[in-house]
């Protein structure tokens, strides 16, 4: 972790410039590693247009994650005593490197397998002691609305079995969503059979206490880039002056850059002849995976991802979207659990073998992922969006009556 050196005020609001820019980031345990060190890339690229000091946060209109992506979102949006994001994009996944094997202890050989079954039988895998302190010792007591940037992260109330979105849009309506961002990304972390479901309470201004009953953001949005879309467009329905003159569903107007964590959906050998005979158990065990979440969590990516392909492709808005998705991964990388060194090393691997892949974009009729042979690699991909953001960025600063200081400061 470092503080930048000299403060840097966040960006101007959309209404100044071209374009509403949105990062969004996936769930995946320790797989996301692989955004991490895809973020880390676009800010060095942001730092070689406009200084060191630039961070993510002083470039995105509002940055979303879930679970494990929400974690990544709070990391590079909750301010230092510097009131610059507590984490550079490069350091985040040397904390998953570090945290990781204390998060997901491992057990070896065929009885820490078998103990490691009978425990997602009998109740979470881990229990989530050392994940809660270290995101409270790292985020402190940060609340949503100080985020440095604006912040979108789901999670699910299992008591009143639907979504709860703790969105800083959301707070002037809603003040009792303004909770720690410790509380929130435990929360949103407390995936199905791996940690356990989380309680907490918060007050609002007015001393009135709000309970939730929450689990991992993955059950309603695993993808959240469709949910910070609809966030923003509800404000700009509302007549939220920062987005003047857009106009709701005005998607030609948005940047998007949204993160995978991977997925192994060659090696997954589900089928309906296997499944139609699984119980209660096969489908939450079943050769070291949980079929179960793997369906609702793969499901929410893809469909979230077609739909704003198909979005943007209608609009011939297909150079604003940028996905970036591994749905090749195999073996060790692909679990969300396995945090062995080797495998936390792997995974950094994955993501730099990731930016030199070409970019790809999901077929809308098969739901698999295909290169397009002319727009380079993510690498340049990424790079082209940099200048983009940069350009925004200065474009704002030149266009307001009351212009901030530069990231080059």
């Amino acid at each position: 972790m470092e503080g930048a050196t000299s403060a840097v005020d966040q960006i101007q609001p959309p209404t100044f410039g071209n374009l509403v820019t949105v990062l969004s980031i996936d769930g995946g345990g320790i797989r996301g590693i692989i955004p991490a060190v895809l973020l880390e890339f676009l800010e060095s690229q942001l730092q070689a247009l406009d200084g060191e000091n630039a961070r993510i946060a002083d470039y995105f209109d509002v940055i979303a994650g879930t679970s494990t992506g929400g974690l990544v979102t709070a990391m590079l949006t909750a301010p230092n005593e510097k009131n610059r994001p507590i984490f550079a994009a490069k350091d985040i996944k040397d904390f998953y490197i570090e945290h990781s094997p204390k998060i997901f202890p491992q057990s070896s050989g065929l009885l820490g397998s078998a103990k490691k079954t009978l425990k997602a039988v009998l109740g979470p895998r881990y229990n989530g002691k050392y994940l809660h302190n270290i995101i409270r010792q790292t985020l402190g007591e940060t609340r949503l609305h100080q985020t440095l940037t604006n912040a979108v992260i789901p999670t699910f109330d299992i008591k009143l079995l639907q979504p709860t979105i703790f969105s800083t849009y959301e707070l002037k309506s809603n003040p009792s969503l303004d909770a720690l961002l410790s509380d929130i990304c435990i929360a949103t972390s407390a995936a199905p059979t791996y940690l356990p479901a989380y309680y907490f309470e918060n007050k609002d201004s007015q001393e009135n206490v709000r309970e939730f009953n929450l689990i991992d953001g993955g059950v309603a949005a695993n993808n959240p880039t469709l949910v910070a879309l609809s966030e923003v467009t509800r404000e700009i329905f509302a007549g939220n002056p920062d987005f003047f003159p857009t106009k709701p569903m005005d998607y030609g107007k948005f940047l998007v850059i949204s993160l995978g964590t991977g997925s192994h959906k060659k090696e997954l050998k589900y089928d309906a002849k296997a499944a139609g005979k699984w119980g209660i158990l096969g489908w939450l065990v079943n050769g070291g995976s949980t079929p179960l979440v793997d369906v609702f969590t793969q499901a929410s990516v893809d469909m979230v991802d077609i739909h704003i392909s198909v979005v943007f492709q209608a609009l011939h808005s297909e150079s604003k979207y940028l996905r970036i998705e591994d749905d090749k991964l195999t073996g060790n990388v692909s679990s969300v659990d396995i945090a062995t060194k080797k495998n936390l090393e792997d995974l950094v691997k994955t993501g730099e073998a990731l930016l030199k892949k070409p970019v790809s974009r999901v077929n809308l009729e098969t739901g698999i992922f295909q290169s397009l042979g002319n727009e380079g690699s993510n690498e340049e991909a990424l790079t082209r969006f940099a200048k983009l953001l940069s350009e925004e960025r200065k474009l704002r600063e030149s266009q307001s009556p009351n212009p901030k200081s530069s990231t080059s400061n």
